[in-house]
């Protein structure tokens, strides 16, 4: 019988993880385990690896999986033709890379009639065979005339050898330390050359920037080549991958044993060349471009992944009262209020462009609105005319007395009319038209970002670079991690929790979610964490894995019985610990509710006491953390952005300016910075920071307030320029004047300029 294949030593080696550790997460993940649960609540068994490695386990597991079922069917495969030797075998069994695998099986791989297939089928593979040998003797016109067979169509000697040649090619290109040779120098000393298409020669088009462009295979970052991939689809651009042939040609005819003083070596070294030119070049070439394309789409994951997390766990206005509006000219601006829990209370429409009575209208609807439902703040989106919608609800504020603590906050809009028109949306508010529910959603956003923008999908969220250009399974797998990993570590209220939001909790999904939502809908809310139970399809298994992500807050005196509320339903303590902190609490000699928040008594308590068994330092140092803060949210404390009341489009923009804005993109060419005028400024990696960067989210990340200069101001191309180092002035021929040197919110270092600096193509390109 033969033994399964482990992946857990490979697994380790690769990711220099301890063998334990690894082969624990291999097991809960077969379980069926969920990555936040493994990170979260089984730190003794994998050694405390946190959900990065987690997920890297994870990941590199399918993948060596795969590559050994692979390896099976190609064994299997060349055995099947008779052709398997031990060499061959350990040869296979040694390679890592599907790459390398696909290379050794090239030759027994069935294809279409090649020159070489129909050279052999003339009968010309034993010249082939001497030509390939490489003897110090005979002469190859000699032995060649043998071969010529009118019948065969070999009508000469010439053609002989051009046959045996054909034959020889195709072997120096199908073997594997070739091929490896010349992906190698792709990779190292290899060079992209972009030119634009002769029919787009002479136009003006957005990627002039690569009219004439080259730069090595080895230092292009992800986003440049993710361009040149975008310039050709578009039919603008023509570019290849180029290496030296002077260079490569010879090392190959060595690994042929081209030997020079066999008279054969002119015609090995004819086929050499032959197989570098016709049969390696375009076929290693389309190897390394998707190989540079996988790496780029796996950079631009990364990047939009990084800045989705940001962006998730920016910080909540929290459970106060909220009025949200969407603004609009042409259909007016709705405006909708929504209680502490979100519930929609009531929704108004005002206008704000239709002359002064108009205006006096709108001022009177939204006073009275305000004074109606009392908001702690006004969320305004900020799009289109948002920026004099938010002058207006002040003016509003601020003539009102009793209206006075209420903040204006400028709420992104970015994905709101996605979920307005989903069925998300169309569920919660069947009745309402779009833009209400949009300015529900804003004013949801502004409550608790997470909440709210696990509704749509995070690809329209905007805050990426190249996101339609990458790998779209790639891109949504990461994503969805990344919700995944933000909902989990902030947690769930579970009485208050949509079903997208609850969809998102480690072991629930999308059925069960909506099942829990609707039996908190017939039933009630939930009295506890066990009362969960009740719901059809959630088992023992499912309990385990969300519980302790699940929050529920003292119901009341009704919750009795077996279901009755526990005072630690509303920590992150897992419900199998309940038992171990009741005995904590025992030996203190407080109940559990005076122990938990309790900062005296949780610093009296010996955790050696409680070790053993599955309960180890790192399990008890996460329950005494909790227990001194229970429920603790690990995002940032809310403060709304400072924009310019007097800057609220680009024509009031000028050079030289120093503004405050909002980092609302990082790229891997600069960060995208809201200064509250409709459209985002670039600043440029080499503006970011006094020092050099190589990567902007060294120093910026979604969400960040930055203070900025304004360089340049494109209003017939909408860019704007912008720089946060120290130094920087705008570019001669501003009319701007000097202004006083202020240190930008982050310390930065100068960055070198190059070529690339303030680029617009890339700006272009943010997403």
């Amino acid at each position: 019988m033969t033994t399964p294949f482990d992946p857990v030593p490979v697994l380790s080696a690769e990711l220099s993880l301890p063998h334990v550790s690894v082969g624990a997460v291999v097991k809960l993940l077969a379980e069926g385990a969920t990555v936040p649960f493994i990170a979260r609540y089984r730190k003794e068994a994998t050694g405390g690896l946190d959900e990065v490695q987690i997920r890297a386990i994870e990941e590199r597991r399918v993948y060596v999986l795969e590559l050994e079922e692979r390896r099976g069917a190609i064994r299997a495969e060349i055995d099947k033709q008779g052709k398997l030797d031990d060499a061959l075998a350990k040869k296979i069994a040694a390679c890592k890379t599907k790459a390398e695998l696909e290379d050794l099986y090239l030759p027994f791989k069935p294809k279409r009639r090649t020159r070489a297939i129909i050279a052999k089928e003339r009968g010309l593979e034993p010249l082939a065979d001497v030509l390939a040998s490489q003897p110090l003797e005979g002469k190859p016109e000699e032995l060649a005339a043998r071969f010529v067979d009118t019948a065969k169509e070999v009508p000469d000697v010439n053609a002989a050898l051009a046959g045996a040649r054909d034959i020889c090619a195709e072997r120096v290109a199908e073997d594997a330390a070739v091929r490896k040779l010349l992906r190698d120098a792709f990779a190292n000393d290899g060079v992209i050359r972009v030119a634009k298409a002769k029919e787009h020669e002479n136009a003006t088009t957005k990627f002039d920037m690569y009219a004439s462009f080259e730069e090595k295979v080895a230092t292009i970052p992800s986003h440049r080549f993710l361009a040149i991939r975008r310039g050709e689809a578009e039919g603008v651009l023509r570019a290849t991958l180029e290496v030296d042939g002077e260079q490569v040609v010879p090392r190959i005819a060595n690994l042929a044993k081209v030997d020079p003083k066999s008279p054969w070596s002119d015609q090995l070294r004819k086929a050499v060349e032959d197989a570098f030119k016709r049969l390696l070049l375009p076929s290693v070439e389309s190897d390394v471009r998707i190989e540079l394309k996988l790496a780029a789409d796996r950079g631009a994951v990364d990047v939009f992944a990084q800045n989705l997390r940001q962006l998730l766990m920016s910080a909540p206005f929290g459970t106060r009262t909220v009025i949200g509006i969407d603004p609009g000219q042409r259909t007016g601006c709705k405006c909708a209020a929504v209680d502490r829990t979100g519930k929609m209370l009531e929704y108004v429409t005002f206008n704000l462009v239709l002359g002064a009575a108009a205006t006096e209208q709108a001022r009177k609807v939204l006073t009275a609105f305000c004074l109606k439902h009392r908001p702690d703040a006004i969320a305004v989106g900020n799009g289109t005319h948002g920026r004099e919608t938010e002058a207006f609800a002040r003016e509003v504020l601020s003539a009102t007395p009793e209206l006075k603590g209420v903040v204006v906050v400028p709420v992104s809009e970015a994905g709101a009319s996605v979920y307005s028109a989903s069925e998300v949306a169309r569920e919660e508010f069947p009745d309402l038209d779009l833009t209400i529910r949009g300015a529900i959603s804003i004013a949801r956003r502004l409550q608790d970002p997470l909440a709210e923008l696990v509704k749509i999908d995070p690809k329209s969220i905007g805050v990426g670079q190249y996101q339609h250009d990458v790998f779209q399974a790639l891109l949504g797998r990461k994503l969805d991690e990344v919700v995944e990993s933000c909902v989990n570590q902030v947690g769930v209220e579970l009485n208050l929790a949509s079903a997208p939001l609850l969809s998102r909790v480690a072991g629930i999904g999308s059925t069960l979610a909506k099942r829990i939502v609707q039996h908190r809908n017939e039933k009630g809310p939930f009295k506890s964490r066990r009362a969960l139970l009740e719901v059809a399809g959630v088992g023992p298994r499912t309990f385990e894995q969300c519980a302790g992500f699940l929050r529920v807050r003292d119901p009341g005196p009704n919750a009795v019985g077996k279901d009755a509320w526990h005072p630690l339903d509303a920590s992150a303590v897992h419900p199998e610990r309940y038992a171990l902190v009741e005995k904590i609490a025992n030996d203190v000699g407080v109940p559990i509710a005076s122990l938990i928040a309790n900062d005296n008594a949780v610093r009296a308590i010996d955790p050696k006491k409680y070790l053993g068994g599955d309960v180890g330092e790192l399990t008890m140092a996460d329950i005494l953390a909790e227990l001194k803060k229970p429920g603790r949210d690990p995002r940032a404390t809310f403060e709304p952005p400072k924009f310019r009341d007097d800057v609220r489009t680009m024509e009031d923009l000028k050079p030289g300016m120093e503004l405050e804005g909002v980092v609302t993109n990082v790229t891997a060419f600069g960060a995208f910075v809201d200064v509250g005028v409709h459209q985002d400024g670039l600043v440029h990696v080499s503006k970011l920071a006094d020092r050099f960067i190589k990567d902007p989210s060294e120093v910026v990340k979604v969400g960040d307030k930055l203070k900025v200069r304004v360089m340049e101001v494109d209003l017939v191309r909408k860019r704007i320029s912008l720089s946060a180092r120290r130094d920087d002035r705008p570019t001669q021929g501003s009319t701007a004047g000097p202004t006083p040197r202020q240190p930008p919110v982050r310390q930065a270092a100068r960055a070198p300029q190059d070529k690339f600096t303030n680029n617009p193509f890339e700006r272009h390109f943010k997403k």
